[in-house]
């Protein structure tokens, strides 16, 4: 992540109670979330090798940690090639764009098809309790507005949002900046943080401006 979480809660002066993590690749930010104090962890990763793996790996030091296979939209039942890239973390079911030109090395090798779910389902289907979560992170490569509009019966539960956003076409057809800060907007959300990369990617820091 470009913005250290625990700087953003030391500027804000919050500490979430917990985190739902949308594109979990290896859960690299456990400890992140330990450290400040988010003991309720879900772990949502649309690569189901990867998702095993931290079945695995989670199960016996982790054992509050949720860990669900599944690939996130905006609306459920609709199949999808999810495309494997080599290095994992730019995975996704949009085609690569400017991404081929800032990173030529990284390449599809696979590709898993997947049904897709949104958030709101999933809370349903997995009997989840949402009351248990304020944090939402986003690493989704290009869906995250997507994914967002899939979360819209919940969203007012949640007070804060890390997510990661494109200024350009970095993968075909993805989520903009400017749209995110327009649908955000509709539920109470302002942005505060902003980095942006020499790749026309980066990360952004919502809060719900109704939170005390």
């Amino acid at each position: 992540m470009l913005i250290d979480i625990r700087e953003l809660c030391k500027k804000y002066n919050f500490n979430p109670i917990g985190v739902i993590h949308g594109g979990a690749h290896e859960a690299e930010e456990m400890s992140v979330y330990e450290e400040v104090g988010a003991k309720n962890r879900i772990w949502i990763e649309g690569n189901t090798k990867l998702c095993e793996n931290l079945k695995t790996r989670l199960s016996t030091t982790h054992k509050h940690d949720i860990i669900i296979d599944a690939l996130l939209w905006s609306e459920s039942g609709i199949k999808f090639n999810f495309n494997i890239t080599n290095n994992g973390q730019s995975s996704s079911i949009l085609e690569l764009e400017k991404h081929k030109h800032y990173y030529p090395q990284i390449e599809y090798i696979e590709f898993q098809e997947k049904e897709s779910t949104t958030l709101d389902d999933l809370f349903v289907k997995n009997n989840l309790n949402i009351e248990l979560y304020d944090f939402l992170n986003l690493d989704l490569q290009g869906v995250e507005l997507d994914v967002l509009k899939g979360f819209k019966n919940n969203l007012n539960k949640i007070k804060y949002i890390y997510t990661e956003v494109n200024i350009g076409e970095v993968y075909k057809n993805c989520s903009k900046l400017h749209d995110i800060d327009s649908y955000l907007k509709e539920f109470g959300f302002v942005r505060h943080e902003t980095q942006i990369t020499w790749a026309e990617w980066g990360d952004a820091f919502y809060i719900q401006k109704y939170t005390k």
